[in-house]
């Protein structure tokens, strides 16, 4: 390549780069604010669990199956409700969501009986289902492959910021308000945090829009940037350069599943995301406890979070750089177990445990993105939709056994047994995800992967 080529192809890079941070500015903000209040609105009867228990007289194991009832109806429903997504837009389906798990929420308020609070619990998973495989699902709309990783993991760092605010906030919201006109402080928790998703999916419905064809605020030559860039990526997986399939008859809903049940790699991807999902449920779960034995409180217990959120988008912008994906993956899966080993080691020595959890909460916020980021690039469009949402709906169940497997892990010895333990279960993740890469076919059919597989995935 001449020296002139070699400007033009540089200047064509950083042309499409301002493409997509001019979308990243545009969508990730308020997409970003709503994974905030959606971590917040599933995990405040968690901060409120004492009052309620005061109040109400429910005993642990209600939370215990009221936090098992969301994940399943979460399961249950991700499919459904990103299918749904797929045909009436993102747009119209997050109104929906929101408004549902809005409602859902306030009405948290108001139960007396244990049965009023699974269903509201039900409720409230039924509606949130399609809210993260939607949004990944959405993004996959305006973002090739190759840029994802990125993308994906600053969505996913309003997890971590949902985590650390949340119980400050909850704690804070549910004080200020107690006995306001005769109702409890959890009563009022819940309805306060109910109204920002109603309020927020309205905004979205409006801000948003479903497709980069759609967006005013690109140019026509933005547009059609764009375009390009994700026709090449549904070339390289139907292993042609045009998209014959379109003219076959779609295949139904139910045939893209069974398909999907087929295949081997897919099937060991959602079999790593549960194993991942389920520790780091477990973990986040009682982190708490260990940073209170440790003796880290105020700040310092946040220091975790803000190292996780940090790196998440440190890795994500590494793996898009080197057109790299399963190293880095591994990487974090080690980085998981050395940061939990770290902590054993640790003996609850305050410095060093922390530290421990801080490199170990780098390396599970990380591996989420980049699974993602490795599943969007294994299914063609007539798969996407369901794909994503059945990797993470299996992987959402891990939230359902997770927590309860630390409880039996800590009765049977301390939290030394429950850290090993979680510390084989990432590294059981990793060495699952490069089975599934390694069973990906390559070539052959409307469902093939090529190169774009190996430089994106295997490396």
């Amino acid at each position: 390549m001449n020296h002139g080529a070699t400007l033009l192809h540089l200047r064509g890079a950083a042309g499409m780069a301002a493409i997509y941070r001019k979308i990243s500015w545009r969508l990730l903000p308020l997409l970003m604010l709503c994974g905030v209040i959606a971590h917040i609105d599933h995990v405040n009867v968690d901060h409120a669990r004492r009052h309620i228990q005061d109040s109400l007289g429910f005993g642990d194991h209600v939370f215990a199956w009221g936090a098992g009832v969301f994940f399943i109806a979460y399961a249950l429903f991700a499919v459904p409700c990103n299918l749904l997504l797929e045909k009436i837009g993102a747009r119209k389906m997050l109104l929906r969501m929101m408004l549902g798990w809005g409602a859902a929420t306030a009405a948290g308020a108001l139960v007396r009986t244990p049965l009023e609070f699974y269903t509201i619990r039900f409720l409230l998973g039924m509606c949130e289902a399609g809210f993260l495989p939607g949004v990944i699902l959405y993004l996959t709309y305006w973002y090739p492959a190759a840029r994802r990783a990125r993308v994906f993991a600053v969505f996913a760092s309003a997890t971590l910021v949902g985590g650390i605010v949340a119980g400050p906030l909850s704690d804070a919201l549910r004080q200020a308000l107690h006995l306001h006109s005769g109702m409890q402080g959890w009563q009022w928790l819940l309805l306060a945090q109910g109204l920002p998703a109603a309020l927020l999916g309205i905004a979205a419905y409006f801000y948003l829009d479903d497709h980069p064809d759609d967006a005013k605020w690109l140019s026509g030559f933005e547009q059609q940037m764009v375009a390009q860039d994700l026709h090449r990526d549904e070339a390289a997986l139907a292993g042609t350069d045009d998209d014959e399939d379109d003219e076959d008859e779609p295949p139904s809903a139910l045939a893209v599943i069974w398909s999907l049940l087929r295949d081997p790699a897919i099937c060991l991807l959602a079999l790593a995301t549960l194993l991942l999902t389920g520790a780091s449920f477990a973990l986040a779960h009682w982190a708490p406890a260990l940073l209170r034995h440790w003796g880290a409180g105020g700040l310092l217990a946040a220091i975790p979070g803000v190292v996780g959120i940090a790196g998440m988008i440190a890795i994500g912008h590494d793996s898009d750089r080197r057109r790299e994906r399963r190293g880095h993956f591994i990487a974090c899966m080690v980085l998981a177990a050395g940061g939990l080993g770290l902590a054993i080691a640790a003996d609850d020595g305050l410095a060093w445990s922390l530290a421990g959890l801080a490199l170990a909460t780098l390396g599970i916020a990380s591996a989420l993105p980049l699974l993602a980021a490795i599943l969007t690039a294994l299914l063609n469009r007539r798969r996407a939709a369901a794909g994503i949402a059945l990797v993470g709906g299996v992987g959402m169940l891990g939230g359902a056994f997770g927590p309860a497997l630390g409880a039996r892990l800590l009765a049977w010895g301390d939290s030394a047994a429950m850290l090993a333990a979680l510390i084989g279960l990432y590294l059981a993740a990793g060495l699952i995800l490069m089975l599934a890469l390694r069973m990906a076919p390559r070539r052959g059919g409307p469902d093939a992967r090529d190169g774009l597989r190996d430089k994106m995935a295997r490396s």
